[in-house]
């Protein structure tokens, strides 16, 4: 090997041979290195340092924990992820090899820009791959890639020449395989111009860039190895074997084809050379690698030696939590300690002894772990949204904490209610305590968003990632055109697989060629089989990077040393590459700024109640236990109440019968998939209804369990379980509850399974009692919901259902301006209000503004008066200008109207269809006459003034509408209307067959054989409900709940999903005051007009 260049003092070798790789860590590092025995042995086996998973998006098509679990079969002892323009899968891949005992090597692919005025990057551009050499190559990597992202389109981040030498620092720069910028220099210029590319290689990178090579069977893959080859020997650069790895397995070629066919918008039949002509860029044993590169011992060394001399992980990220200012003399501990105390006095009511000691208890282990500036951070959001007048709530586990009670973080007594501070916070977590706070959707969360970003700076704070996958719908339509099936077949197959269809995707293959045949394919032909297979590979692949819904992360110094940024869709807004998980495993501070669609209806709510009812409400202080809202909950007349309205919530209240706060803290947390699926919710409502005994596992579990009957609900629960009966300390139980979390590993799970199974003998637990309580925690343990999540959510199920009893036209009026929120649309809360004596008055120019509004009554009371906004096709600006030209004085025409607010024809249009404009005297077809006429051009005598007044005198020829067309125009132009229910107007013809009213339901007896009818309003097919689809059908009279077993959904899947209305035929069945209907037969309904309906999952 030759000696290395100028500048790159040689540095001897297990031979003894000079070796072309300066070590260029700290001497510090190279110290430790020569103390210690060397990661890889005197022979090393072969490190794959070029391999890309599916977080290259649509260029990988693995996981990176599927390359991990791979390269251990291998048993390879290490390999480098280098994705595109990114690091998003490297989180992923350092705990998948921290677990397997892997190296988990750190780099990129870094697309390179073009000289200035050349054509803007795409999928064809270069790539560099880039290896971590240490922390500092690390942080300008994460540089480099967020100034390459920085002011280009999603997917067009590309780093010019310039950047590239700014950030070279640590990093060593492969020549990369056919995509790299070498080979496009062989290829278009000749050994000249690869000289030349090399030579400016080297002198961004000096001393750390090797020459790479690949082998895959291809012949002008060797032509352009041997020139390679003796490049590198010219320019005395040492040469390293990959195999530019793309998917784990040979196998996964197929899906990569697929994915390369997405990438580049073309089916697999045109894609042509886009395509791979091998299946050779799979994860290879080191015995593979030496046969291939036999003849090249010294590209096979190189490989080994480099990856010997990257001396980063991810456990050297460095980051490090923001300080809080506090005033001088004060620390951040004795900050925190003094507005702890001061909040604790006002909100602990009284401020009990046992509230102190636990106030004492916190503070004293929030300071041991050096928490306290996190709290501060926290409490200064919250003392933000108070100065602001932002309804600010914290949930989650921070409502388990006395200290955010205190500091008004979270508005539940955790003392009073005896949450455990532990599943928020213990010593053996080693994590962030994670607090989550709601905040009204929209404008003002936005506002506590840039709150942050002006605080922190822009480069101290970003939004976490939401990784967007392809699941069944998406998957289904973008295989279909990959595969070149018809645009038309494409949607069918979208439509089949993707309503309530996720069981498929777990492998159900009879099911699966039943909707390939239902789709009108047969499922035996050999494309059909092809598009059947990569459905299901592609399911839960990235397709692209989403922003979180709300969460933020903060670090002191810059963020993009610790993670790239990118900039958002929403102006205004940065985002890391990682999602809140790995920010979790990695350590990194996450607060969750959650948007509630129900908190702005209350902070909405509220003061319309204090201006036009004079009552004035304080939502942490509403009377408690209030019997009126409680006997509404318990006839489950909940639409528009918050977590209480679903189908399967109303079908359980009457059971539960709730008749206190705590009550419907169990009411929010019961219909939850862990209850379900730990088989908890029938033992409890038979104990609730007095049917059952109240029993335990064991006695000393009888504190723990007696408020929910003896039945575990809660997280907090199981690990007060795991606490008591087998002696595990308040982390090892937290410990517990995230090994059997939603990222289960089996061994470890065994391993703490066996702690437990073994303290529980110690303390003579039985061995039946033993398997009880193991079988509780294991099978709930994954969905558990925490105890303090639902107190917190149950204080505004209260809140809105105390405004739905007491205050409805001011809910109304909240709740429409607040949609989209909650179960239903805002035709069915109008209905709903309706039914309970609500005015609601219809959209007019001449009284309504953009939202809705609290309107008098000339008899006294209010009404809730529709806005503009729910007009389809009314621009916002439009509607606004309606309202300012009406303050100047009425309209005195539909022209007036039309000039003064400058609306477009199409608008006038649609005023007129929905009635909006019946206070100029006008019908609705009779508006529509003069809407012609008033944008037609003004004959010659005439000015547009003239033309105007005279149109608007010529009268109507057409009738006015009928009052079923009217409903139908309704639903037309605002989705709902005022008048008439759709059902109402065919209720005498569904009355001549026997069709009850949904209102009928509730008197019939149980078992009796009956036909209702309705429009689909809901359609929900959850998982825990083995196939079974929910229907609620709504007529004039009310909601009708329908229960579809799985036989009956297959055989009428395209009526049932597909169609506006149904009649249906059943059993009724009352069960503990709830009534439904158990589906037999069913029947489409013709004749609805466009009623919106909500399917959920």
């Amino acid at each position: 090997m030759a000696a290395a260049p100028p500048g790159a003092p040689p540095r001897p070798s297990d031979g003894g041979k000079p070796s072309l790789f300066p070590d260029t860590r700290p001497e510090k590092a190279q110290r430790r290195s020569r103390a210690r025995p060397s990661p890889l042995p005197a022979t090393p086996p072969y490190v794959e340092l070029h391999a890309a998973s599916a977080f290259s998006f649509l260029d990988g098509a693995s996981l990176p924990e599927d390359l991990v679990a791979r390269a251990a079969e291998l048993e390879l002892p290490g390999l480098a992820l280098l994705d595109r323009n990114g690091v998003h899968g490297l989180p992923r891949l350092h705990q998948a090899a921290r677990r397997a005992g892997l190296r988990a090597l750190a780099g990129s692919e870094v697309v390179l820009a073009g000289e200035p005025g050349t054509t803007p990057p795409g999928p064809f551009s270069p790539r560099l791959p880039l290896l971590v050499a240490n922390a500092a190559g690390y942080r300008n990597l994460c540089r480099l890639l967020t100034v390459a992202a920085r002011g280009r389109k999603k997917g067009e981040a590309a780093a010019d020449w310039e950047q590239l030498a700014a950030h070279a620092g640590g990093l060593w720069a492969l020549t990369g395989g056919s995509e790299g910028p070498l080979s496009r220099a062989l290829a278009t210029g000749g050994l000249d111009a690869a000289r030349a590319l090399l030579e400016r290689l080297v002198a961004t990178f000096p001393g750390r860039v090797a020459v790479e090579l690949q082998r895959h069977g291809r012949r002008e893959e060797e032509h352009r190895n041997r020139a390679l080859v003796d490049l590198a020997r010219r320019l005395r650069l040492p040469l390293v074997a990959t195999n530019g790895v793309r998917y784990a397995r040979a196998e996964e070629k197929p899906l990569h084809d697929l994915l390369t066919a997405l990438r580049h918008h073309t089916s697999l039949d045109a894609a042509g050379r886009l395509l791979a002509a091998h299946r050779e860029r799979h994860l290879k044993s080191a015995t593979e690698m030496a046969r291939r590169f036999h003849d090249l011992p010294a590209a096979l060394a190189g490989t080994a030696e480099l990856a010997a001399r990257l001396d980063f992980t991810l456990t050297d990220l460095g980051y490090r939590f923001p300080e809080y200012p506090v005033p001088p003399g004060e620390s951040a501990s004795s900050w925190l300690r003094r507005v702890t105390w001061e909040g604790a006095r006002s909100r602990f009511r009284p401020l009990t002894t046992r509230a102190q000691a636990q106030l004492e208890r916190e503070l004293a282990l929030i300071e041991k772990l050096d928490l306290a500036g996190y709290f501060l951070i926290v409490w200064d959001l919250v003392t933000f949204c108070r100065r602001e007048g932002i309804l600010c709530q914290g949930r989650g586990s921070a409502a388990n904490s006395a200290v955010c009670y205190a500091l008004a973080i979270t508005a539940v007594d955790p003392v009073k209610m005896g949450l455990l501070f532990e599943r928020f916070l213990s010593e053996e977590r080693g994590e962030w305590p994670d607090i989550d706070l709601d905040l009204p959707s929209g404008a003002p969360r936005e506002r506590v968003i840039q709150h942050v970003y002006a605080r922190y700076g822009p480069h101290g704070a970003a939004m976490t990632a939401n990784v967007i996958t392809y699941r069944d719908r998406s998957a289904a339509r973008e295989v279909a055109r990959a595969l070149g099936f018809a645009p038309e077949q494409g949607e069918r197959l979208a439509r089949r697989l993707g309503s309530f269809r996720r069981d498929l995707a777990r492998g159900e293959p009879r099911e699966l060629a039943a909707e390939l045949t239902a789709a009108g394919l047969d499922p035996a032909a050999t494309r059909v089989r092809h598009f059947a297979a990569l459905w299901q590979q592609i399911q839960n692949l990235p397709r692209h990077l989403g922003q979180h819904s709300g969460g933020m992360v903060i670090a002191a110094g810059r963020l993009d040393e610790i993670v790239p940024l990118e900039p958002a869709a929403m102006p205004g807004r940065v985002v890391i590459q990682w999602d809140k998980d790995d920010c979790a495993d990695l350590g990194i501070l996450k607060v969750d700024l959650l948007g509630l669609g129900m908190l702005n209806a209350l902070a909405e709510a509220i003061p319309l109640v204090r201006e036009h009812e004079k009552v004035h409400l304080d939502l942490a202080h509403l009377p408690p236990d209030d019997a009126e809202v409680f006997a509404m909950l318990r006839a489950a007349d909940t639409v528009g109440v918050f977590q209480v309205e679903s189908r399967a919530q109303m079908a359980s209240l009457p059971r539960h019968a709730p008749r206190r706060f705590y009550d419907l803290v169990v009411q929010v947390a019961i219909i939850r998939p862990g209850p379900i699926v730990g088989g908890m919710v029938q033992p409890f409502f038979e104990r609730r209804l007095g049917r059952a005994p109240v029993e335990y596992p064991h006695p000393s579990l009888a504190p723990i369990l007696a408020r929910t009957l003896g039945v575990p609900l809660f997280q907090e629960q199981l690990l007060r379980i795991a606490m008591v009966a087998a002696g595990f300390t308040g982390g090892e139980a937290e410990e517990l509850r995230r090994a059997m979390g939603h990222k289960r590993s089996v061994a470890r799970m065994r391993a703490i399974e066996a702690r437990l199974r073994a303290g529980m003998a110690a303390r003579g637990i039985g061995a039946e009692a033993r398997e009880q309580i193991v079988q509780a925690i294991t099978s709930f343990a994954l969905y558990g919901f925490p105890e303090s999540h639902a107190a917190s959510f149950a204080l505004i199920a209260y809140a809105s259902a105390y405004l739905k009893r007491h205050h409805p036209v001011a809910f109304l009026v909240a709740l429409l301006n607040s949609w989209p929120l909650g179960f239903y649309h805002p035709a069915t809360l109008v209905q709903d209000a309706r039914r309970h004596g609500v005015r609601v008055l219809p959209i007019d120019v001449h009284a309504s503004g953009w939202r809705c509004r609290w309107e008098a009554l000339p008899e006294g009371g209010g009404a809730c008066r529709l806005g503009l906004r729910f007009l389809a096709g009314l621009r916002r600006e439009a509607g606004e200008a309606i309202a300012r030209a009406r303050r100047e004085g009425p309209f005195r025409s539909l022209d007036d109207l039309r000039r003064r607010a400058r609306l477009r024809a199409d608008e006038l249009d649609t005023l007129a269809t929905a009635g909006a404009l019946a206070s100029l005297g006008l019908t609705r077809r009779g508006a529509l006459w003069q809407a012609a006429l008033a944008v037609r051009p003004a004959p010659p005598l005439f000015t547009a003034e003239t033309a105007g007044e005279a149109a608007a005198a010529a009268p109507s020829p057409l009738p006015e509408m009928s009052p079923r067309e009217r409903t139908a125009a309704d639903f037309a132009t605002a989705g709902l209307t005022t008048g008439r229910h759709p059902l109402a107007h065919l209720r005498p013809g569904l009355a001549a067959r026997g069709i009850v009213p949904a209102a009928a339901l509730a008197r019939l007896p149980h078992g009796e054989r009956v036909r209702t009818a309705g429009a689909v309003i809901v359609r929900q097919r959850p998982g825990t409900a083995k196939g079974v689809l929910f229907l609620a059908l709504e007529d004039e009279t009310g909601i009708a709940q329908a229960i579809v077993q799985p036989r009956l959904f297959r055989a009428a899947r395209e009526r049932l999903t597909g169609t506006r209305g149904l009649v249906v035929e059943g059993i009724v069945e009352r069960r503990d005051g709830a009534v439904s209907l158990r589906a037999e037969r069913l029947w489409p309904l013709p004749g609805l007009p466009p009623v919106p309906s909500h399917d959920f999952r």
